[in-house]
């Protein structure tokens, strides 16, 4: 097996592959340490009937090597770059070479469409479709360190090589099925260069409260912005800053001084001194000097909605027979809290748009307006015009 070190072996096989209608692609990373993804290893493949070549890219071991001709391979639109559950590895990419492949796929996903359930593993597929067993022993394997042993190199070409069967299958049968658009449609958001984007100003809203408190939101606020910024410049977990309990602890208790922070319970030792503890009463200062038509409003749309009990436990229904009559998993269309939202009136919402609107939306806006009813016959569910 190839490992490719220098920027000429890399700039040879991406020559090669920009010949082959697809190429495979998998990474191997660590973030435990970091904000950022530690890339450790690039795995590449392309079809057999191209050769089958496939590759590792060891960009530890070749420290000197550019990957500029992998960058220049993702922006060919003359070959598909095909991943497995991309969105870790678009990040790195994304964040690290300021390239989104394109056109991509995404296996996870097309197997959703096609009825392999709900993020379906890569485990799966390899049994399922190439029918093949995948070594788990270096799973949990730490990537950064060398030498790789053979055992790791043989696992991490597994991700890439079985890959090649998995999609041409999958490819074949949404062609067969008339889906591969659905496929486009959910890809879209995997695309987007705002999806890889970590924005400080919006950090708050990841943060789990129950307080309608607008004070204290914008505290959450101040201090989530401080946190996220502080991980970034450093490149350090958020949670080695502060966790998220501790966070809410300090928007509710709104320390004013140090010694106000040494009474927390939940913050780490570290961060009630140095740099954190004075960005923490920075941050809690600007919240509570914030002006009071500034203030982050509460999301009570929830709280207003009337929601009608049956008329969801009907939309269940509908969507479990619908989802089981087209093969798709049900979550891919709708999660229980939007079956909620449109049972309660609520029209923005994606079950209602694209593909998951042929599927499910129309017969649920039907149901919603009493159009149209459901009958159970034996073991099936079927749908009668009113």
């Amino acid at each position: 097996m190839q490992t490719i070190v220098t920027t000429e072996d890399l700039a040879a096989f991406c020559e090669t592959a920009r010949g082959a209608p697809y190429v495979t692609v998998d990474t191997e990373f660590l973030r435990e340490r970091t904000y950022y993804s530690k890339l450790c290893l690039i795995q590449l493949a392309i079809p057999e009937t191209h050769g089958g070549e496939a590759v590792l890219v060891d960009p530890i071991e070749g420290e000197e090597m550019s990957l500029a001709p992998l960058v220049e391979l993702f922006r060919d639109t003359s070959v598909v770059k095909v991943f497995h559950a991309a969105r870790q590895d678009l990040e790195i990419f994304h964040v690290e070479y300021g390239v989104i492949p394109d056109p991509l796929f995404d296996t996870q996903v097309a197997a959703m469409v096609c009825g392999f359930g709900e993020q379906v593993g890569y485990e799966t597929l390899v049994k399922r479709i190439a029918k093949a067993q995948l070594d788990k022993s270096s799973r949990f394997t730490d990537w950064s360190r060398r030498p790789l042993s053979d055992a790791q190199k043989t696992y991490a070409l597994a991700d890439v090589t079985h890959l090649r069967d998995i999609y041409e299958y999958l490819d074949r049968r949404l062609r067969d099925t008339g889906r591969h658009r659905w496929v486009v449609e959910e890809i879209a958001a995997l695309t987007d260069p705002a999806t890889y984007t970590a924005n400080p100003e919006d950090a708050w809203k990841r943060v789990k409260t129950r307080t309608s408190s607008p004070r204290v939101m914008a505290l959450v606020q101040e201090l989530a912005a401080f946190r996220e910024t502080y991980a970034q410049e450093r490149n350090i977990p958020r949670n080695r800053v502060m966790k998220d309990d501790a966070l809410l602890e300090l928007a509710s208790t709104k320390p004013q001084s140090m010694q106000d922070l040494g009474r927390s319970r939940l913050l780490l030792r570290e961060a009630r001194r140095g740099d954190i503890a004075e960005g923490i009463l920075e941050a809690v200062k600007r919240g509570l000097e914030k002006p009071k038509e500034a203030l982050p409003e509460a999301d009570t749309s929830k709280d207003r909605q009337q929601v009608n009990p049956a008329l969801a436990d009907l939309l269940r229904v509908l969507l479990k027979a619908k989802t089981e009559n087209a093969g798709v998993a049900p979550k891919l269309i709708a999660a229980s809290a939007e079956l909620d939202a449109l049972a309660s009136g609520e029209r923005d919402l994606p079950a209602l748009k694209g593909w998951r609107r042929e599927v499910f939306g129309e017969d649920a806006l039907k149901l919603c307006e009493g159009r149209i009813a459901l009958s159970a016959k034996g073991r099936n569910v079927a749908v009668i015009e009113i």
